[in-house]
């Protein structure tokens, strides 16, 4: 005779009862880690391909963010914003149906200017790239210099949620005391030639400062 040795059907039940708690606490972290990841990506690269259209912009039609002019009518004859990021960019522009369902909030806390606080689609240009990341700024927006820059934000998944700023605790300077909260929403601010940050928690992302965690005193 020889003997067998198994797990009974109740032991086996419990195994699988443990591991789909664990599964079910560990998951929606895990989903969030990677949608964060992907979003700072998606972040970084549209403030690439935004730098390097001024750059291309300047060389080829010689004017820069402070030469752009208004351009509220989408005309390609106007040395605009509109014109520059449509040509250099080769983004999609949104038509009025898909910004119809577009609804984005720009979280602004008061400390510093990150554009209108409820955006309005209707008066917004937004392009879609290639690869879905959108970018969205007023269609009044011109003439952006240092001391007058222009706003907008980079959406990193395009028209899809969650369409939420980042955000992170900040202190009188500006600069974020907590980690940062990182959503598909990164306001940024436009000048002269340069496109960069136009928050805290913006900054902090893309100088790899986001998991700072709150100062405490002695």
């Amino acid at each position: 005779m020889t003997k067998r040795f198994g797990f009974t059907l109740a032991e086996v039940l419990i195994t699988l009862t443990i591991i789909g708690i664990v599964a079910a606490m560990t998951m929606p972290t895990l989903i969030n880690n990677t949608n964060g990841a992907q979003f700072k990506t998606a972040y970084k690269k549209a403030l690439s391909v935004l730098s390097q259209a001024v750059v291309m912009n300047i060389a080829l039609d010689d004017y820069d963010l402070a030469g752009t002019s208004a351009n509220a009518s989408a005309d390609d004859s106007i040395s605009s914003l509109y014109k520059m990021f449509k040509d250099r960019t080769n983004g999609e522009v949104l038509s009025d149906d898909e910004l119809s369902n577009y609804k984005v909030i720009i979280q602004n806390d008061g400390t510093e200017p990150t554009g209108t606080a409820t955006a309005v689609p209707n008066t917004n240009y937004t392009f879609r790239f290639q690869d879905g990341i959108a970018f969205s700024f007023e269609n009044g927006a011109a003439g952006c210099t240092e001391a007058n820059p222009c706003f907008g934000w980079i959406d990193a998944n395009g028209t899809k949620g969650p369409n939420k700023t980042v955000a992170c605790t900040q202190n009188e300077d500006h600069e974020c005391t907590s980690k940062v909260t990182i959503n598909d929403i990164f306001p940024i601010k436009f000048y002269d030639q340069t496109v960069a940050p136009a928050s805290a928690p913006a900054r902090a992302v893309l100088y790899g400062s986001e998991n700072q965690e709150a100062a405490t005193g002695d």
